[in-house]
């Protein structure tokens, strides 16, 4: 019985590789998007003149989106204690882009407030647009992808050892590791394979 759960938590944790991979850079992405539209805008009303075209943009979630996508990139190509601890960092970061979502409404609220003036009157009205709901629920999903890849990172794939850095020289195989294609291969070079200072 415990042999099979020690099989089946592997298992289930490479499941969740896919799903969290696809969900993570797609909620990245648009979070990096959205960082670059304006989250909220000015009401149109008679006698009101846009100032800026700056109000209602959030360029922090934009840089949290970019460092997100960044570390999923990490995730893929490392392994071990290296990868967990970049979905530990990614979760810090899942939290500060749903944060700077939460936080980030009012600003752009009164950012796109101020970027009208209105002739004689107080500063326009203004509302939120989609690009910040698209923000949230980006974050939301981020932040969720970010925590399954440190609950089951452990178990996804990893990039094999070929595409490693060599750390030590290779070394002609001892006598006993030849094939014989490969004894046959240095008796033709002249050198004796059950020599051990020939090589």
């Amino acid at each position: 019985m415990t042999e099979r759960r020690m099989t089946e938590r592997p298992m289930t944790g490479r499941r969740w590789f896919g799903p969290a991979v696809v969900a993570g850079v797609v909620g990245s992405g648009l979070c990096a998007l959205s960082g670059a539209r304006a989250w909220a805008a000015p009401d149109g009303r008679p006698g009101s003149a846009l100032v800026n075209d700056t109000g209602g943009h959030v360029p922090l979630a934009g840089a949290l989106g970019l460092v997100a996508l960044a570390a999923w990139g990490v995730l893929l190509v490392t392994r071990g204690r290296v990868r967990r601890g970049v979905a530990v960092l990614g979760v810090v970061v899942g939290a500060g882009l749903v944060a700077t979502a939460v936080v980030g409404r009012s600003q752009a609220l009164d950012s796109a407030r101020h970027a009208t003036v209105d002739v004689g009157k107080s500063p326009a009205g203004a509302h939120i647009t989609g690009w910040w709901w698209v923000a949230l629920v980006a974050s939301v999903v981020t932040l969720a992808a970010f925590a399954i890849a440190v609950r089951t990172c452990g178990s996804w794939p990893e990039m094999g050892s070929r595409y490693d850095a060599p750390t030590t020289p290779e070394q002609d195989p001892e006598p006993e590791d030849m094939e014989d294609v490969d004894l046959w291969r240095a008796i033709d070079q002249g050198r004796d394979p059950t020599d051990p200072g020939a090589h």
